[in-house]
C-alpha cells in the first residue's frame, strides 16, 4: 500500500468549476478502493466544511512564507467516503464568489499568492513536517494551481515522487516578475529552463520543468499538446519532455452517472427500458418550458460558455436549425456575450430554445437523460466528460474529431458500429453536417436504437484508468528511490550551485 498526496484546487461536491473536480473526487476515491492510502489536499473554500463529517483539526502551521497562520483539518466526504485534508486559512480562501474568481467573474488579485500557499503546505505535508506521522510516497499535483509543488520538492532532500497532471493546457497560471520576487522564490528558475515563459512566470511551466511523470486525461490530447497549434506555447518543452508524458483517458464515476440508479431523475432506465427515457425527455421539455412533444429529437449541452467549448458555433447552429423541428436544452455560464445571446434565442423562441445561466448538478443530469442528442463542438478538448456520460444515458454524442473526444466516440460509419458522430473539424458548416447525420439516423428508429445500446454498453469506469495511474506512481518511485540522496531534480533539468542545466537521460514511456 502506497501513500499518495493529491493536491487539487476542486473537488465535487465540494466546490466545482469544471472537469477537475469531478476527477479529483472519482480518481482519489478509485485508488482508496484499490486499497491505496489517499489523501487529498484542498482550500478550504467557503462552504466546504459543511460538507465534510468529523471535521478535525491536525496540524498547524506557521513559517516566513505565510501572512497568517494556516491549519489543516481532516474530515471525510460522506456521500464518497474521500478522505480530504482542508488547507484552513479564511483570508485566502473563505470569501464570495468562486474558486479563482470574484462575483464579479474578475480573477482574484491574489491568486498567485493563495495558490503559493497551497503548494507551500502541500511541501510541508510531503516531507512530513505538518504531519509526521504521514508522509506520502507520491505527489500526485492537477493543473497550474499546483504547479510549484514539484519545483519546491526539488530543493528538498529525499522528496517523494512527483506526478503532474495537465487537465487544461490553455490555463497556465502566468504573472509577472514582481509577483515572483513576491512569493519569494529561487532568482534561479528566473530563467528560461525553469519557471521564466515569455518575461514572466508560469506556475504551470514548474510542474512541468520539475515532475517525475507528467500526465495528461487522454492519449489524444498528450499527443496534440506536442503540437504548436494547441500546446499552447508549451509544445517545444512537452516534446523535449516526451518520454515522461502519459495520456490517461479520465473515467466516469457510474455511482453518480448511471440512468438506472440516478436520483435526479424522475424515471430511472436501462437499455433495456428506454421508454422511461421518453418520460424524462418529457419531464425536462415541461422544466424549461419548451414545447412538450415527444417526436422532437432534443439536442442537449453542458458546458462552460467558453472559446474552447465551441459555443458560439452552438449559436450559429440553433439559427441555422430554428426552422427545423429541433429542441434545444442548454445549461452553463462562463462568456457574459454568449449568456446574453443564448438568453434572446430562448425569448425569441421559448417553445424551441431553453437555456438556464448557472451550474445545476441535477439539471445536468436531467439534459443527460431527457435528450435525444448530446453536442460538444469543442476546438479542443483534453478528455471531456459529458460525452462519456451521454453514452451511459444512451443520449447519442455529436462531437469534434479532438482529444478526449475522439478517444471515445466511435462514428457510426465505423464497419465495427459507432456510438455517435464525429465531427472533422471545429467550424459551422462540419457541425452542420454532423448534426444533420444525427438527425437523419434518428429518424430511423431501428439504427437509432442499435446506436443508443451500442453506447449504453460502453465502460468508461475508474478502475482501469486508476491502476494505469498505480503503474505510473510505482514507476516514478521506482526512479526516485534509485536516486538516492543526489541534488538531481526530477525531471531534465538539474540545478546546483544556482546554475541550471539539461540532463539527458531516458526514460520508458508508462502507458
Amino acid at each position: 500500500m502506497s501513500k499518495i498526496l493529491f493536491i487539487t484546487s476542486e473537488c465535487w461536491p465540494l466546490i466545482k468549476t469544471g472537469g477537475l473536480a469531478d476527477v479529483s473526487s472519482s480518481l482519489p476515491v478509485a485508488l482508496q478502493q484499490l486499497g491505496e492510502d489517499v489523501i487529498t489536499l484542498l482550500p478550504a473554500y467557503q462552504g466546504v466544511k459543511q460538507h465534510l463529517k468529523s471535521l478535525e483539526h491536525i496540524a498547524t502551521i506557521d513559517n516566513d512564507f505565510f501572512e497568517e497562520e494556516v491549519k489543516l483539518l481532516s474530515g471525510t466526504v460522506s456521500s464518497t467516503g474521500q478522505h480530504l485534508w482542508l488547507l484552513d486559512a479564511p483570508s485566502l480562501f473563505d470569501r464570495d464568489g468562486g474558486p479563482y474568481q470574484d462575483q464579479n467573474k474578475q480573477d482574484w488579485q491574489d491568486n498567485a499568492y493563495r495558490y503559493s500557499i497551497l503548494c507551500r503546505v502541500a511541501c510541508e505535508i510531503a516531507m512530513g513536517r505538518a504531519v509526521p506521522s504521514w508522509k506520502p510516497d507520491v505527489v500526485h499535483c492537477n493543473d497550474w494551481q499546483t504547479g510549484l509543488v514539484p519545483a519546491l520538492l526539488s530543493l528538498e532532500k529525499d522528496s517523494p515522487a512527483t506526478i503532474f497532471t495537465i487537465h487544461n493546457i490553455a490555463y497556465q497560471g502566468i504573472y509577472m516578475r514582481h509577483i515572483f520576487d513576491n512569493l519569494k522564490l529561487p532568482d534561479s528558475w528566473w530563467h528560461h529552463e525553469t519557471l521564466e515563459f515569455h518575461g514572466n512566470f508560469s506556475f504551470l511551466k514548474g510542474g512541468l520543468i520539475f515532475a517525475d511523470r507528467i500526465t495528461t486525461v487522454s492519449p489524444s490530447y498528450a499527443e496534440e499538446i506536442k503540437t504548436s497549434d494547441k500546446g499552447c506555447g508549451m509544445d517545444g518543452l512537452l516534446r523535449h519532455k516526451a518520454s515522461v508524458l502519459n495520456g490517461i483517458l479520465n473515467g466516469v464515476d457510474y455511482s453518480s452517472w448511471d440512468p438506472s440508479i440516478d436520483t435526479y431523475i424522475k424515471y430511472p432506465y436501462s437499455e433495456k427500458t428506454l421508454k422511461n427515457k421518453r418520460k424524462n425527455k418529457q419531464a425536462l421539455q415541461k422544466e424549461l418550458r419548451l414545447k412538450g412533444d415527444k417526436k422532437l429529437p432534443v439536442i442537449g449541452i453542458v458546458s462552460r460558455f467558453a472559446h474552447q467549448k465551441g459555443i458560439d458555433l452552438v449559436i450559429e447552429q440553433i439559427h441555422r436549425f430554428i426552422q427545423q423541428p429541433v429542441q434545444w436544452a442548454i445549461l452553463g455560464s462562463g462568456d457574459q456575450a454568449i449568456e446574453e445571446s443564448l438568453e434572446a434565442l430562448a425569448k425569441e423562441f421559448p417553445d424551441k430554445v431553453g437555456v438556464k445561466i448557472g451550474y445545476d448538478e441535477g439539471l445536468a443530469h436531467r439534459i443527460e437523460a431527457g435528450a435525444d442528442i448530446f453536442l460538444m463542438p469543442s476546438r479542443y478538448e483534453p478528455c471531456g466528460l459529458n460525452q462519456m456520460y451521454s453514452l451511459r444515458y444512451g443520449t447519442v454524442p455529436v462531437v469534434t474529431k479532438t482529444g478526449g473526444l475522439a478517444d471515445t466516440v466511435l462514428d457510426a460509419d465505423d464497419e465495427s458500429g459507432g456510438t455517435g458522430f464525429l465531427v472533422a473539424q471545429p467550424n459551422v458548416d462540419e457541425v452542420e453536417k454532423g448534426l444533420k447525420r444525427a438527425l437523419s439516423a434518428y429518424k430511423n428508429k431501428a439504427q437509432w436504437l442499435k446506436l443508443r445500446r451500442r453506447g449504453m454498453a460502453q465502460d468508461f469506469s475508474w478502475q482501469e484508468s486508476a491502476t494505469a495511474y498505480l503503474h505510473l506512481y510505482e514507476d516514478a518511485m521506482l526512479e526516485k528511490g534509485g536516486q538516492g540522496n543526489a541534488q538531481i531534480i526530477a525531471g531534465d533539468i538539474a540545478i546546483k550551485e544556482g546554475t541550471v542545466r539539461i540532463k539527458k537521460r531516458r526514460i520508458p514511456v508508462v502507458s
